[in-house]
Protein backbone atom coordinates (compact mmCIF):
# COMPACT_ATOMS: atom_id res chain seq x y z
CA UNK A 1 0.00 0.00 0.00
CA UNK A 2 1.20 3.44 -0.83
CA UNK A 3 1.31 6.02 1.44
CA UNK A 4 -0.54 9.33 0.49
CA UNK A 5 1.14 12.50 0.77
CA UNK A 6 -0.96 15.41 0.92
CA UNK A 7 0.08 18.72 -0.96
CA UNK A 8 -0.26 21.65 1.26
CA UNK A 9 -1.59 25.23 -0.74
CA UNK A 10 1.55 26.85 -1.85
CA UNK A 11 1.01 30.87 -0.88
CA UNK A 12 2.33 32.98 -3.20
CA UNK A 13 4.01 36.23 -3.33
CA UNK A 14 3.17 38.68 -5.94
CA UNK A 15 4.99 40.03 -8.07
CA UNK A 16 3.07 43.33 -7.39
CA UNK A 17 2.16 45.30 -4.41
CA UNK A 18 -1.38 44.26 -3.53
CA UNK A 19 -4.40 46.58 -2.37
CA UNK A 20 -6.14 44.23 -0.06
CA UNK A 21 -4.59 42.58 3.12
CA UNK A 22 -4.71 38.90 3.60
CA UNK A 23 -2.61 35.86 2.39
CA UNK A 24 -2.85 34.95 -1.35
CA UNK A 25 -2.52 31.45 -2.44
CA UNK A 26 -1.12 30.23 -6.31
CA UNK A 27 -3.85 27.35 -6.93
CA UNK A 28 -2.87 24.26 -8.43
CA UNK A 29 -3.44 23.42 -12.13
CA UNK A 30 -3.17 20.56 -14.55
CA UNK A 31 -2.74 21.27 -18.13
CA UNK A 32 -3.64 19.29 -20.87
CA UNK A 33 -3.28 19.63 -24.84
CA UNK A 34 -4.71 18.03 -28.05
CA UNK A 35 -4.37 19.12 -31.97
CA UNK A 36 -7.34 21.44 -31.23
CA UNK A 37 -7.17 22.85 -27.85
CA UNK A 38 -5.36 23.47 -24.49
CA UNK A 39 -7.14 22.54 -21.56
CA UNK A 40 -6.65 24.50 -17.84
CA UNK A 41 -8.05 23.14 -14.80
CA UNK A 42 -7.63 24.92 -11.91
CA UNK A 43 -8.00 24.61 -7.99
CA UNK A 44 -9.84 27.17 -6.29
CA UNK A 45 -12.15 25.71 -3.23
CA UNK A 46 -14.39 28.02 -1.85
CA UNK A 47 -14.20 31.06 -5.08
CA UNK A 48 -18.17 31.44 -6.51
CA UNK A 49 -18.43 32.32 -9.98
CA UNK A 50 -18.83 36.09 -8.57
CA UNK A 51 -16.01 36.02 -7.27
CA UNK A 52 -13.65 34.70 -9.78
CA UNK A 53 -11.78 37.37 -12.38
CA UNK A 54 -10.50 36.24 -15.39
CA UNK A 55 -8.45 38.76 -17.08
CA UNK A 56 -6.54 38.51 -20.69
CA UNK A 57 -4.81 41.25 -21.84
CA UNK A 58 -1.78 42.07 -23.75
CA UNK A 59 -1.44 37.50 -23.97
CA UNK A 60 -1.38 37.54 -20.40
CA UNK A 61 -4.01 34.97 -18.88
CA UNK A 62 -4.74 36.38 -14.89
CA UNK A 63 -6.75 34.41 -12.78
CA UNK A 64 -8.21 35.95 -9.26
CA UNK A 65 -10.32 34.65 -7.07
CA UNK A 66 -11.63 35.28 -3.58
CA UNK A 67 -12.52 33.30 -0.67
CA UNK A 68 -14.41 34.44 2.20
CA UNK A 69 -13.71 33.15 5.66
CA UNK A 70 -16.38 30.20 6.77
CA UNK A 71 -17.02 31.98 10.20
CA UNK A 72 -19.69 34.48 11.13
CA UNK A 73 -18.60 37.47 13.15
CA UNK A 74 -19.84 36.02 16.28
CA UNK A 75 -17.82 32.74 16.06
CA UNK A 76 -14.14 32.44 17.44
CA UNK A 77 -11.51 29.95 15.72
CA UNK A 78 -10.60 26.98 18.11
CA UNK A 79 -9.11 24.74 15.03
CA UNK A 80 -8.24 26.21 11.90
CA UNK A 81 -6.79 23.88 9.00
CA UNK A 82 -8.08 24.87 6.00
CA UNK A 83 -6.48 29.08 5.07
CA UNK A 84 -9.02 31.07 3.40
CA UNK A 85 -7.42 34.06 1.19
CA UNK A 86 -7.18 34.60 -2.68
CA UNK A 87 -6.08 32.81 -5.05
CA UNK A 88 -3.70 34.45 -8.08
CA UNK A 89 -1.72 33.40 -11.05
CA UNK A 90 -0.91 34.38 -14.21
CA UNK A 91 -0.50 32.87 -17.65
CA UNK A 92 1.18 34.23 -20.79
CA UNK A 93 -0.13 32.77 -24.05
CA UNK A 94 1.16 32.31 -27.31
CA UNK A 95 -0.59 33.31 -30.58
CA UNK A 96 -1.71 29.37 -31.31
CA UNK A 97 -4.48 30.23 -28.66
CA UNK A 98 -7.98 31.95 -30.27
CA UNK A 99 -8.37 33.97 -27.54
CA UNK A 100 -11.59 34.94 -28.39
CA UNK A 101 -12.65 31.93 -28.37
CA UNK A 102 -12.02 30.34 -24.79
CA UNK A 103 -14.30 29.60 -22.55
CA UNK A 104 -14.54 28.88 -18.61
CA UNK A 105 -16.66 26.79 -16.58
CA UNK A 106 -16.16 26.68 -12.50
CA UNK A 107 -18.14 23.82 -10.50
CA UNK A 108 -17.45 23.07 -6.78
CA UNK A 109 -14.31 24.70 -6.65
CA UNK A 110 -12.46 23.23 -9.99
CA UNK A 111 -12.06 25.53 -13.02
CA UNK A 112 -12.05 24.48 -16.14
CA UNK A 113 -10.95 26.73 -18.85
CA UNK A 114 -10.77 25.44 -22.70
CA UNK A 115 -8.05 27.36 -24.71
CA UNK A 116 -8.97 26.52 -28.50
CA UNK A 117 -6.31 26.67 -30.81
CA UNK A 118 -6.59 29.02 -34.20
CA UNK A 119 -7.38 27.10 -37.25
CA UNK A 120 -4.51 26.38 -39.64
CA UNK A 121 -4.53 28.03 -42.72
CA UNK A 122 -5.99 25.18 -45.08
CA UNK A 123 -4.14 24.31 -48.35
CA UNK A 124 -6.32 24.99 -51.70
CA UNK A 125 -6.40 25.62 -55.10
CA UNK A 126 -6.53 29.11 -56.49
CA UNK A 127 -8.19 29.24 -59.92
CA UNK A 128 -7.16 31.83 -62.17
CA UNK A 129 -9.18 33.92 -64.34
CA UNK A 130 -8.14 35.20 -67.85
CA UNK A 131 -7.36 38.80 -68.10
Amino acid sequence: MADIQVKEKQESTPSVEQTTPGRTFMPAVDIFETERDITLIADMPGVSPDHLDIDLRENTLTLVGDVAASESADEADVLREYETGKYFRQFTLSEVIDQGKIDAKLNDGVLRLSLPKVEKAKPRKISVQPG
